[in-house]
């Protein structure tokens, strides 16, 4: 069966919108309509685009529906795909540009949009017998679900969670008041501050059962594989239930569980390796302050906290990465909420993923001081050498998390850090001149290690401590998809011999 154009499966007509329209109205008319998406056409051809992810960036931003105007926030001439394009054409722009939805024309004419829902869809009711659609390498760009929890434009270099962008919650709020937000929707009130805080504290003590367990962890795995040991016992002692037979407030205190007792592993497996008793969480310690103190027995100083809080948040969710998305997986089966923990650790431990953060300090174990950060660099380039710490596969401008702890490192301040700057700005310099036009800025590791190590925690903890925070992310996550689920089941392409061939004999 021949491959469908685009034309037989844009939306046409498309919802439209005037430059002078305020986002405010253009926001209802796309609610009303169900669509994702307005565009602005001037003499029959696109001028440019509005999704609702630019209204929802412009209200991060502070501007106001009500007076702004779509011409403010749309992008302007935007890219197009012609009628006569394949779905599989459509697909694979889609995919590598990160667009979600893209203007159809004939020559230059207007004639629809097409969302990458509609491909979904599609691919959802294709015919048996029907060529498959060509999914582009690791789903770069396949939406899999629908959510509300937040989002990551990595075009823009902004990530927010629910309508807020992350660092700018990073610069003003406590992880607690994230962890609610995140959470239950909403940041507290001082009262529900208050009582969420209640909430935790009990949370943060083990049971006899995990403590049984933890010396012998300590003794033969790294803190990483002790983790996630120590949180599948701890699931199976709280007996949590199947997500598909309990309702949302019980995978909420199921999620509290996990997520306030995870520090208190991570802080008693290091202190047993050391051959030092564990410590009690600290009541009236913020999340932070509570883990540092855990760590070696005294409070740590305000700024010391604060930091490694400010990390815990920008770690705290990013879209549909590797392991959040094994949280969904998992949830999605109706396993219990214990399960989808645990299964997203082994995805997160992953050098590709979340296990390589101390990587970047290996880079200046290497360079050493600020005057060989020049040629160091250089070198690595022209060898075509991977550089730890640089690089994203979803932003293609600075990462916003880098440039927020940048700011976090710079206040700590110290040797360590100036080296981290200099080094930064040596490799965009030499890019620069050896490699004009590519792009390649630092990622949340590049900084996060020199936060964390600037802050006194050893290497072998910065993988556990991203893990701690990014629990409250997989639990939302868990809770969203137990919500309104469906078992996430999706095909593959056969490439081997053709079926079915003969049996040999033996």
């Amino acid at each position: 069966m021949a491959t469908k154009t685009v034309a037989e499966v844009m939306t046409a007509p498309a919802l439209l919108a005037a430059r002078d329209e305020t986002l405010s109205g253009a926001a209802a008319r796309m609610a009303e309509r169900g669509v994702g998406s307005v565009v602005v056409v001037e003499a029959g051809r696109p001028v440019g685009i509005l999704t609702e992810r630019d209204v929802l960036r412009a209200a991060a931003a502070g501007a106001d529906p009500g007076t702004t105007t779509v011409e403010r926030w749309m992008t302007a001439d935007p890219e197009c795909l012609d009628t006569e394009a394949s779905i599989d054409d459509a697909w694979r722009q889609l995919g590598e540009r990160g667009y979600r939805h893209i203007p159809v024309v004939a020559g230059e004419e207007f004639k629809g949009i097409v969302s990458m829902r509609d491909l979904v869809t599609l691919a959802q009711l294709r015919p048996a017998g029907e060529p498959a659609i060509v999914a582009p390498p690791g789903l770069k760009g396949v939406v899999v679900a629908e959510t509300a929890l937040g989002d990551v434009r990595g075009s823009e270099g902004f990530y927010h969670y629910r309508q807020y962008a992350a660092p700018e919650l990073a610069a003003t709020r406590s992880f607690e008041d994230v962890w609610h937000l995140v959470l239950d929707g909403e940041l507290p009130t001082p009262a529900e501050r208050a009582a969420f805080a209640a909430e935790i504290g009990p949370a943060r003590h083990l049971p006899p059962e995990v403590h049984e367990i933890l010396p012998a962890l300590a003794r033969s795995t790294t803190p990483m594989d002790g983790l996630r040991t120590a949180l599948s016992q701890l699931a199976g002692t709280l007996e949590l239930r199947p997500s598909l037979d309990v309702d949302r407030d019980a995978l909420r205190a199921d999620a509290l569980r996990l997520s306030a007792a995870a520090p208190t592993i991570i802080a008693a497996l290091h202190r047993l390796r050391l051959g030092l008793d564990p410590i009690a969480p600290r009541d009236g310690l913020g999340h932070a302050a509570g883990y540092l103190y855990m760590l070696d027995g005294e409070e740590p100083a305000p700024e010391r906290a604060r930091a490694v809080e400010q990390y815990l948040i920008l770690a705290l969710d990013h879209g549909f990465n590797a392991s959040t998305f094994t949280s969904r997986v998992v949830t999605s089966t109706g396993a219990d909420l214990g399960a989808a923990v645990v299964a997203a650790v082994g995805a997160l431990s992953g050098p590709l993923h979340g296990g390589a953060i101390h990587r970047s300090l290996d880079t200046l174990d290497a360079i050493g001081s600020a005057g060989r950060a020049d040629a160091w660099v250089r070198d690595a380039v022209t060898r075509g050498a991977t550089i730890m710490g640089f690089g994203h596969p979803v932003y293609r401008t600075a990462d916003p998390r880098s440039l927020m702890l940048r700011t976090v490192a710079e206040r700590l301040g110290g040797d360590r850090v100036a080296l981290a700057v200099e080094v930064e700005a040596a490799v965009e310099r030499t890019l620069a001149e050896l490699k004009p036009g590519r792009e390649l800025h630092t990622n949340i590791e590049w900084y996060a290690a020199v936060v964390l190590e600037t802050c006194g925690l050893p290497r072998d903890l910065f993988t556990p401590t991203f893990v701690s925070t990014r629990i409250v992310g997989w639990c939302a996550q868990a809770i969203e998809q137990a919500t309104d689920n469906r078992i996430i089941r999706p095909s593959a392409r056969y490439t081997g011999p053709p079926p079915p061939q003969p049996v040999p004999e033996p």
